[in-house]
């Protein structure tokens, strides 16, 4: 009985956070590149759309999450048709997830030598060719490590998201282990999320040190 709950709260904490990374890092890698390229001296330069980008990130990393996740209630009825279960709680995991995945991209390829940028630019590379070509592939291990710590993140969010029904382990450790007293079913839940978070952590690092060493 305890094992079967288990199981079942783990595949759904799984499948929020794998759907969720993936519609974060859709929603946020463009946006950090363009955070990047749209700056002044840079191959894109658009002063204005890199003010009003700013603006819109800052302003939902302001949100806590469990605020966020009921803002995002109406959106979460309109796109999945309800705002109770795993599905509903993948639109504002994503939502919340998108600004630190933006951030990391950015922070990434601002790690590039401008010199090499300059370089590319100068040898008549076109403007698709300088980030996908030579920013992307240069500062890979960095969003690789990067991603892995936003999925990380992700997991806690959804357990956060498990206080008012979005299921996964964080419910189950809230509503059998805290309301109804179980402290084993609590335990359980806790020992599964550490063990989710190292297996993640330990395959981003694997994959940093495979795209480092393949260099």
């Amino acid at each position: 009985m305890v094992f079967n709950m288990i199981w079942t709260s783990t595949l759904e904490t799984l499948y929020m956070v794998f759907f969720s990374a993936i519609f974060s890092m859709v929603i946020g890698f463009p946006i950090g590149i363009l955070l990047v390229v749209t700056k002044e001296g840079n191959i894109l330069e658009r002063p204005t759309l890199n003010k009003i980008l700013e603006v819109c990130i800052n302003t939902l990393r302001s949100f806590p999450f469990i605020i966020l996740m009921i803002c995002v209630f109406p959106l979460s009825r309109i796109i999945v048709g309800t705002t109770i279960g795993v599905n509903a709680a993948i639109v504002p995991l994503s939502i919340s997830a998108a600004p630190f995945v933006a951030r990391m991209v950015e922070g990434a390829l601002n790690e590039i030598d401008k010199g090499l940028i300059e370089a590319s630019s100068s040898m008549g590379a076109s403007n698709f060719t300088i980030i996908f070509k030579v920013m992307i592939p240069e500062t890979l291990p960095h969003l690789i490590h990067g991603l892995t710590v936003t999925v990380i993140s992700l997991i806690g969010y959804s357990a956060m998201a498990g206080t008012i029904g979005a299921g996964g382990l964080g419910d189950l450790a809230i509503r059998f282990g805290y309301q109804r007293f179980k402290t084993d079913i609590m335990i359980y839940s806790v020992i599964v999320i550490i063990v989710l978070v190292q297996l993640i952590q330990s395959f981003g690092n694997y994959l940093v040190y495979r795209v480092k060493k393949n260099r």
